[in-house]
């Protein structure tokens, strides 16, 4: 099959598009024909080598996140059949032709594919994060890295929970963020006057999706404390004394199922910045480095020759 594989951490560059052998479920497992495979920040940082407690060891094929067809079933799994067509997390590097998987949900008709791959990470993470902080109607929510994909997603979970979401962002994307219902505020010098603008009483909780350096201003506008902010990407969170939270595949598998649901009826959005090939992963990469992506890269094999 067609695999990304990389054989040594570093940058874009070591992504190689390889023929490698397929794959074969064990007990509990299904095999899926990858349509679509998601690209997230985990997947760089493990491959710079950053966080080798995450990565599967090398060689590896990047990727945890994919929507596709199952064609082969392992022993003891009744509640998947050959040919059904699901989105979730993959238990082998989704960046390929074929991944095995254990937490999957079936995909909605009428949900595209890129769609599909976008939603587990983004939906499950931000989530849990909304959970930590136990927020309440009414409530008024920061957060950081707003119009990001898994941002994007924190803001409209959060909206429909009745919390006031003020979502930091670039200016240009700053009518996206109140399409999704957010009050908008630029990050960089001065946002701590910039939030006050706009939350006279102050903020309830801090969400930090972008880890771009904002778990001191949102101390100082939490009044000095550090309770009720989480990070998922800043790693000075231990230093200050943030939570920081991680995960994966960790919610419910109903709860992503609804998720889907909610995209496919359009009450929820993940944005697609763009399609690749497989073989542009390192592209992708590069992308995604870059940061300031609205919403998810999405890898599809099935348009890679090899």
């Amino acid at each position: 099959m067609k695999a990304i594989v990389y054989e040594e951490y570093g940058g874009p560059e070591v992504l190689r598009l390889k023929e490698t052998e397929e794959p074969h479920p064990g007990p509990g497992q299904v095999r899926l024909k990858v349509v679509a495979a998601a690209v997230n920040p985990i997947d760089y940082k493990i491959r710079r080598g950053w966080m080798p407690q995450m990565g599967p060891g090398l060689p590896a094929v990047p990727g945890s996140e994919a929507a596709g067809i199952v064609d082969e079933v392992g022993e003891g799994v009744t509640d998947r059949s050959v040919g059904d067509e699901v989105l979730g997390w993959t238990d082998t590097g989704a960046y390929a032709s074929y991944a095995l998987a254990t937490a999957v949900v079936p995909k909605p008709a009428d949900l595209d594919w890129e769609t599909a791959a976008a939603l587990p990470v983004a939906t499950e993470t931000s989530a849990r994060v909304l959970d930590l902080l136990g927020l309440k109607e009414g409530e008024t929510l920061l957060l950081h890295g707003a119009a990001g994909a898994v941002g994007g997603v924190g803001v409209q979970l959060a909206v429909a929970r009745g919390v006031t979401v003020i979502g930091t962002a670039s200016p240009a994307n700053h009518d996206y963020l109140r399409s999704l219902g957010a009050i908008p505020v630029a990050y960089g010098e001065g946002l701590a006057d910039r939030v006050r603008a706009v939350a006279p009483k102050g903020v309830d909780a801090v969400y930090d999706a972008a880890g771009q350096g904002a778990l001191p201003v949102s101390i100082e506008l939490r009044g000095g404390t550090t309770d009720r902010i989480v990070t998922i990407a800043d790693p000075a969170a231990a230093d200050l004394g943030v939570t920081f939270s991680g995960g994966g595949g960790g919610r419910p598998l109903e709860d992503i199922a609804g998720y889907a649901r909610l995209a496919a009826e359009g009450r929820l959005r993940v944005p697609i910045v763009r399609s690749f090939p497989l073989a542009d992963a390192a592209e992708a990469h590069e992308q995604s480095e870059a940061g300031h992506s609205r919403g998810k890269l999405i890898l599809r094999p099935d348009e890679t020759p090899l």
